[in-house]
């Protein structure tokens, strides 16, 4: 995913930032359980100070569309009810593994609608 800040636009770069994530997340380019850049990666990639996205970070975390890990980071945090949060980690979880394997996303969409009908 790639963010982008408009200098002198009407709003500040953090609530750029903050914005994108959150649009991402809600059109499906960011994922539950997906990691976010690091504060000082993106913040020199993006040219801004590292505490202009940390501020942006913290905000989305309030809000909860993101979760820090400690140390690991910051992630995309699972959303809706329980039930929805369950499937979206496993999701993250099955989507990571079919990466890690190599498996083309097609096929892995297969695979989990032959789940699907197995039992209907």
């Amino acid at each position: 995913m790639k963010f982008t800040v408009v200098p002198g636009a009407d709003q500040p770069p953090f609530e750029q930032l903050r914005a994108q994530v959150v649009e991402a997340v809600a059109e499906g380019g960011l994922t539950p359980g997906e990691r976010l850049p690091t504060v000082r990666a993106l913040a020199e990639e993006l040219g801004l100070a590292a505490n202009t996205v940390a501020r942006a970070y913290r905000e989305l975390e309030q809000d909860g569309v993101v979760e820090t890990r400690g140390r690991s980071g910051t992630f995309v945090a699972a959303q809706g009810d329980a039930a929805h949060r369950s499937l979206q980690e496993a999701a993250a979880e099955y989507a990571a593994l079919a990466r890690r394997l190599r498996v083309p996303a097609d096929d892995a969409l297969v695979i989990v609608e032959a789940a699907l009908r197995i039992g209907t």
